[in-house]
């Protein structure tokens, strides 16, 4: 503000000057003319000299001048070192990141709004095959694997997929695209070949050793049936023996089957079919109120007629874990709500209980194999702790979720929910 104000002050006087001095003289307009042509020449001479030095990218010392030009200049000066400071901090950081991105052991490509190849570090160039020309190439048509492109043009990156090595089939990748920025994603691999065989190696143990025990396990249930036939009760510690053991025999045999069970969910190819949900639930609803003490303690609504795509033994397992969980861990006469209904673009299966509930830090784990709560009771719930994993693991297999929301001393509700895409008509 103070360099405009010297600028208006030296213009102030030189033109009273010339006014005073064209006055004397009786030229007064053809000096005032004058000085007006020679300030206009003498700014266009400015202008042009500092486009010339702008166009140049304004680099070095700006021209020699005085006045508000100077300040200009200065100003310009200043914005450019400033900006060429900046620019010299971020090429370093940019620097740094691909320094670290090129150690990651992870394959890490950057993708362009249609697919082009941004950049790639050394782990994607050693896994996935890319070259260093390769940068501005789409990269479907560098992986032509059908998965990995349905995937790529899906948008839903939720989860990861997992393919094929393009430069050895024998290793598996589990690919991940996170969107960021405009239009910009990142494509992360990881080599999970080893995780592939151990988790085969650990399916097929546990298939042979839950298959293996299946037989002597139902020769040992059958002696003991037999044996406890021809107890006279004269013994009571024997009659309590024969009666434990068999007990045990058939806890056994559960686990062995609920195994299985399991390992036929992971490992089998789907065969689905339409299913008529609304009667498969009337029937699992129906065989559970013939449970001991289960009488009329099942509530099934259904709001929805919908029949859905799927395994119907799967969904069977599943369905019938849920309600006989919650039959269970509720009191003899509490009521045990089943429903199913569409819920926007979602069908949802929900089992209500008012029982025990499950503490919070519980919640995420009851899913997992073997995992049960701990939790003080009157008497014994028997159960593998298998359950839950059974009903996630049929789900997966129908691209569905389980929620579960419960509150201690207030019940639990136990809810599947099925993409809308699943909608069939038989």
């Amino acid at each position: 503000m103070q360099a405009w104000h010297k600028e208006f002050t030296r213009l102030l006087l030189l033109y009273s000057s010339v006014s005073l001095i064209g006055g004397i003289a009786g030229l007064l307009l053809p000096s005032l003319l004058v000085l007006t042509s020679a300030l206009l020449i003498a700014q266009f001479l400015q202008v042009r000299r500092f486009e010339k030095w702008i166009s140049g990218g304004g680099k070095g010392q700006y021209p020699k001048t005085s006045g508000i030009w100077e300040d200009l200049y200065y100003h310009i000066y200043r914005i450019k070192k400033n900006e060429k400071r900046r620019k010299k901090k971020l090429r370093k950081l940019i620097e740094q990141f691909r320094q670290s991105t090129e150690a990651l052991p992870d394959a890490a490509v950057v993708l362009r709004p249609h697919d082009e190849i941004e950049w790639a570090n050394k782990a994607a160039r050693q896994m996935l095959g890319l070259q260093q020309t390769d940068k501005g190439q789409r990269i479907p048509n560098l992986i032509r694997f059908p998965e990995f492109i349905r995937y790529l043009k899906s948008g839903n990156y939720s989860e990861p997929v997992i393919l094929p090595s393009p430069v050895n089939n024998r290793n598996a990748l589990e690919v991940r695209i996170i969107s960021y920025g405009s239009g910009l994603r990142l494509l992360l691999a990881q080599d999970v070949t080893q995780l592939k065989k151990m988790q085969t190696i650990r399916k097929d143990f546990v298939a042979n050793v839950s298959h293996e025990l299946r037989t002597p396990l139902t020769v040992l249930k059958g002696y003991l049936e037999t044996m406890q036939d021809m107890d006279d009760g004269v013994s009571p510690l024997l009659t309590t023996s024969f009666k434990e053991m068999l007990g045990q025999t058939e806890r056994m045999q559960h686990l062995v089957d609920d195994l299985l069970l399991l390992t036929r969910l992971e490992t089998q190819q789907k065969k689905q079919q339409c299913i008529d949900i609304p009667a498969l639930l009337s029937q699992i609803c129906k065989e559970g109120d013939t449970l001991e003490n289960a009488s009329r303690r099942i509530e099934l609504t259904l709001e929805s007629p919908a029949h859905i795509f799927g395994e119907e033994q799967d969904l069977r397992s599943a369905f019938t874990n849920l309600l006989g969980n919650a039959l269970k861990y509720s009191p003899e006469d509490s009521l045990v709500q089943v429903r199913w209904r569409q819920i926007g673009d979602e069908l949802v299966l929900e089992v209500e209980d008012h029982g025990e509930g499950i503490a919070a830090a519980d919640i995420s784990r009851v899913t997992e194999r073997f995992y049960r709560v701990e939790a003080k009771r009157r008497k014994k719930v028997p159960g593998t702790g298998l359950g839950l994993a059974i009903v996630k693991h049929a789900l997966m297999r129908h691209d569905a979720e389980l929620h579960i929301s419960s509150e201690l001393g207030q019940g639990s509700c136990f809810s599947c929910h099925f993409p809308i895409k699943r909608i069939c008509y038989s």
